[in-house]
């Protein structure tokens, strides 16, 4: 059983940053990316042939796993790189693949 009352204490902000975080993994192609980045770093032009989709769309789906801390990026050249934060990230992914 997990503990409500510990929960229930965190502040509201905090519940609205899980919250955030859950919503930009809720998308299949955002999945797609964070599945194709698991062995490692990778040129957004390596992505999007993969994710089927356009440059532009590729960049947001980046843009919004970057800003709520779901992938970082670097430069090389002209080229983003883009990587996995934490472990942690891919760990969240794999566990709601096995609840379904």
């Amino acid at each position: 059983m997990v503990e409500t009352r510990a929960f229930n204490n965190v502040d509201t902000e905090f519940q609205e940053r899980i919250a955030r975080f859950l919503k930009v993994l809720g998308d299949p192609n955002r999945i797609k990316i964070v599945k194709l980045l698991a062995d490692g770093e990778l040129c957004q032009c390596e992505i999007i042939p993969v994710i089927g989709q356009s440059q532009p769309t590729v960049s947001r789906h980046l843009s919004l796993l970057e800003e709520n801390g779901i992938l970082v990026s670097r430069r090389e050249g002209v080229k983003m790189l883009y990587r996995i934060s934490a472990p942690g990230v891919l760990k969240i992914v794999e566990l709601a693949a096995s609840l379904t």
